[in-house]
C-alpha cells in the first residue's frame, strides 16, 4: 500500500534538471569571467557577463514553469552573487572600478551572511527575504559591471556614465546593509 509520500505520489523533482545544468554552467563561468578581465580581454569578459545574465534569466524562467527544485533554489543565488562579487574584486584589479566600491560590495554581502549565521546559530529562524533596497541595488550592480565592461572593452568614451553608476552602486549598497542591519536588529 502507498506510504503518500512524496516518492508514492511521484512528486519528486530530480535533481538534474535543465534549468540546474544552465545554473552550474553559469558557476563555472566564474572562473573564465575573472580570467578574461585579468587577461585584459575586457570585451570577452562583457560577451560571457551578457551570456550570464541570459543564462540567469532563461534558468530562472525554466524553473517556475517546469518546477525547481532545492539544488537549483540554493545554486542560483550562489552562482549569481559569486558572479558579481568576482566581477568587482577583479574590476577592481585591474582598475575599472575603484577599490572602495569593491571592498564595500564585498563588506556588504558579508555582513548580510555573518547575519545570517549569528541567526541560525542562536536558534532564529532565517527567513532570507530580499529588500525593495537590495533588489535595486543587485540591479545597480549589474548595470555598473555591464557598462564597465563595455567601456573597458569597447572604449565608448563614458567614463561620466561609470562615475554616476559607481555613485548609485555605492549608495544602494550601504542603504541595503543598513537596511539589512535594521532588520536583524528589529527581529524580523
Amino acid at each position: 500500500m502507498p506510504d503518500g509520500s512524496p516518492a508514492e505520489r511521484g512528486t519528486t523533482k530530480p535533481l538534474v534538471n535543465l534549468a540546474n545544468i544552465i545554473t552550474f554552467g553559469r558557476l563555472c563561468a566564474v572562473p573564465l569571467a575573472f580570467w578574461l578581465v585579468l587577461a585584459h580581454r575586457i570585451d570577452d569578459a562583457f560577451f560571457l557577463f551578457m551570456a550570464a545574465g541570459l543564462s540567469d534569466a532563461l534558468d530562472g524562467w525554466m524553473a517556475r514553469r517546469y518546477g525547481g527544485n532545492a539544488v537549483g533554489a540554493l545554486m542560483d543565488p550562489v552562482a549569481d552573487k559569486a558572479l558579481l562579487v568576482t566581477m568587482y574584486i577583479t574590476l577592481a584589479t585591474v582598475s575599472t572600478l575603484p577599490d572602495w566600491l569593491a571592498i564595500l560590495v564585498v563588506f556588504r554581502d558579508l555582513l548580510i551572511v555573518g547575519g545570517v549565521v549569528v541567526k541560525a546559530v542562536l536558534g532564529h529562524p532565517v527567513a532570507i527575504r530580499p529588500l525593495y533596497i537590495s533588489k535595486l541595488n543587485t540591479v545597480m550592480q549589474i548595470v555598473l559591471i555591464g557598462v564597465s565592461l563595455l567601456q573597458g572593452g569597447f572604449n565608448l568614451g563614458i567614463p561620466w556614465l561609470l562615475e554616476i553608476l559607481t555613485w548609485c552602486v555605492a549608495v544602494t549598497t550601504m542603504a541595503s546593509g543598513a537596511a539589512y542591519v535594521w532588520s536583524v536588529a528589529r527581529g524580523n
